[in-house]
């Protein structure tokens, strides 16, 4: 018998060492779409080779029209490995191969065109013991005219046709934005558009490095926006869509002073290569337009009038606030709101508040005014009236008109984008001219305890306006060891200008009355005055004008010299202290022995 055949089994592991070990090349497969006049990238990798880690890579074409003969495009090892038809554009550099790995290599072609169009090989030159393998890849590339056409849109009807040059758009901050582009392909191959907006800064060159992207709509149909534009497309102030068959239009809401600069609308076209992938097969971009974003803060200006003001008390006090410059109506994109500040003469600053109309036009009056009769009215389209019925001599002062602008995006939030200020404008109101003494006493000097404590008050006045009334209020300050407190007054009472009595707080809790007991003569009544009652009391009177508007304003003040109320204790009162001083002596004396003689007898007894 002959010797014995390899077993099935061994057989199977040589034949899959052999497989596992052989060479193999793989580029994309085919066929690939690409557009002439663009960039194209042929990868191509080895594995299962022997010998040195870094391969070489030679790449060949096969033209349609001579599909036996290759021509040598470019080599990693050989420099002259190029025929003459790519010679030229190697040594330019229009033709490269680029290595990824040492067994990796990309074959680039900057510019395809039209005779590039045939099956590409990649070949790698041998390092192994045995020829096992494949040692070389080809792929079939297709060459497609361009036919990706990308434009402003026009801003009238279809028909008409965009300007040759980019257009110079000014608009105001806050209004809307819209720009149109056109994009259209007539590839017999079916592809996928991409269009997207972006704005370059002005006067900056055109190209990807300057382009920012803004917005844009991807070839699976989704809109994504730009970084710093993310939260303006969420927020619906950024928005991208489509109109027709080829037409696109954005439109910003709300533009804002960073929206100047140069607009460009770029359109992609991709197409879906066999193995499932998407490449971009062409792309062109148009200049839409040149847009100017004119800022609030530099057109917003306030005027006031009429100049400098002096009336007198009483009498009505009206200012006028206009607001000037380039600014877009009120609407609703943007809006304004109008007030007056007043600061009193010589102090620093715009002052306080003391009226306004907000951006729905709706008017209110500023802290300490609410009981005023103060209107404030637009009287045109950008003029407005501040108006005090009745000036008291409290309203001198400076007064500043107020602008705010405010500009509206899509949303409905409003966002502050200018203000301004008027210069100041003084307004002088002659004072009443009131002078006020007050005199205020104990009546009968001293006041003892339980009994009724009677203050008065006398005022006198010169000068003043007919009808003229007076109002008069008691004050006290607690006594602390014979010193006054340092916390302020407290109010005990007074009677106010319509005769109307107000009570306060008495130091001792017991009832009070206040009361006029003459045309310019107050009492203050303290009933069962106690010696929590103790205190330094003083009158103040004030003057009070009313004038057509029936609004009261103070004329004038004045406080008296302090009074001092003390307590005394009746006579009668003083003969208890000794008796009740004494029964205490006498009593602690007592327990004192009794407590002595019922211990000593304790300790005889327990002797016993």
């Amino acid at each position: 018998m002959g010797a014995p055949g390899p077993k099935p089994t061994l057989l199977l592991l040589l034949m899959l060492g052999v497989v596992c070990c052989a060479r193999e090349v793989l580029v994309p497969m085919g066929p690939l779409y690409r557009v002439a006049g663009t960039a194209v990238s042929i990868s191509c990798n080895v594995s299962g080779y022997e010998g040195p880690a870094q391969q070489d890579f030679e790449w060949f074409l096969y033209r349609p029209e001579a599909p036996e003969a290759a021509l040598g495009i470019i080599s990693t090892r050989d420099t002259r490995f190029s025929y003459a038809v790519f010679g030229p554009r190697v040594a330019a550099g229009e033709v490269q191969v680029q290595r990824l790995q040492g067994d990796a290599v990309v074959l680039k072609i900057a510019r395809l065109q039209a005779q590039d169009a045939g099956i590409y090989e990649c070949y790698t030159p041998s390092t192994d013991a045995q020829y096992l393998g494949s040692y070389s890849g080809k792929v079939e590339l297709r060459v497609l005219p361009d036919m990706l056409q990308v434009s402003a849109a026009p801003p009238g009807p279809r028909g008409r046709q965009a300007p040759t040059s980019p257009p110079r758009l000014t608009v105001h901050e806050g209004q809307e934005l819209a720009l149109g582009c056109l994009a259209r392909t007539n590839t017999e191959k079916h592809t996928h558009l991409a269009v997207s907006f972006g704005r370059a800064v002005p006067e900056a060159p055109v190209g990807r490095a300057t382009l920012q992207e803004m917005v844009g709509l991807r070839s699976n149909l989704a809109v994504e926006a730009g970084p710093p534009y993310a939260e303006r497309l969420a927020a619906g102030e950024l928005r991208l869509g489509k109109e027709g068959a080829d037409r696109y239009r954005m439109v910003v809401g709300g533009a804002q002073a960073g929206d100047a600069g140069t607009y460009h609308c770029t359109a992609a076209e991709w197409i879906q290569d066999p193995d499932g992938s998407w490449a971009q097969i062409a792309e062109k971009r148009a200049v839409l337009a040149h847009v100017d974003v004119q800022t609030l803060s530099s057109q917003l200006a306030v005027t006031v009038g009429p100049g400098e003001r002096r009336i007198g008390p009483g009498e009505p006090l009206e200012l006028l606030c206009n607001v000037s410059g380039a600014l877009p109506p009120p609407g609703p994109h943007a809006a304004y709101s109008v007030g007056w500040e007043m600061a009193p003469a010589g102090a620093p600053g715009p002052g306080r508040l003391v009226a306004q109309l907000d951006t729905e036009g709706v008017g209110s009056l500023g802290p300490g005014y609410e009981d005023r009769h103060i209107a404030m009215e637009k009287v045109a389209s950008r003029t407005y009236r501040l108006r005090l019925e009745a000036a008291r001599p409290g309203d001198a002062g400076t007064y500043r008109c107020l602008a705010k602008a405010y500009v509206r995006g899509s949303g409905t939030r409003l966002r502050e984008a200018a203000s301004a200020r008027s210069r100041p404008l003084p307004v002088h109101v002659r004072e009443e001219g009131v002078a006020l003494e007050a005199v205020a006493w104990l009546a009968g000097g001293t006041v003892y305890r339980g009994e009724t404590a009677s203050l008065l008050c006398n005022i006198s006045v010169r000068g003043g306006p007919p009808g003229l009334r007076l109002a008069a209020s008691w004050w006290v300050e607690r006594l602390e060891e014979g010193e006054l407190s340092s916390g302020p007054a407290q109010l005990v009472g007074g009677v106010d200008q319509d005769g109307v009595a107000e009570l306060g707080v008495r130091p001792g809790g017991g009832p009070v009355s206040v009361e006029l007991v003459g045309p310019r003569s107050h009492r203050l009544r303290l009933h069962s005055l106690g010696p929590e009652d103790e205190g330094v009391y003083h009158c103040a009177p004030s003057a009070w004008v009313q004038h057509a508007d029936y609004s009261w304003y103070q004329a004038g003040s004045a406080r008296s010299g302090p009074v001092t109320v003390y307590p005394y204790m009746h006579a009668v009162d003083t003969l208890f202290v000794p008796l009740l001083v004494g029964t205490g002596v006498a009593l602690v004396t007592g327990a004192t022995i009794l407590a002595t003689i019922t211990c000593c007898f304790m300790k005889r007894l327990r002797k016993r």
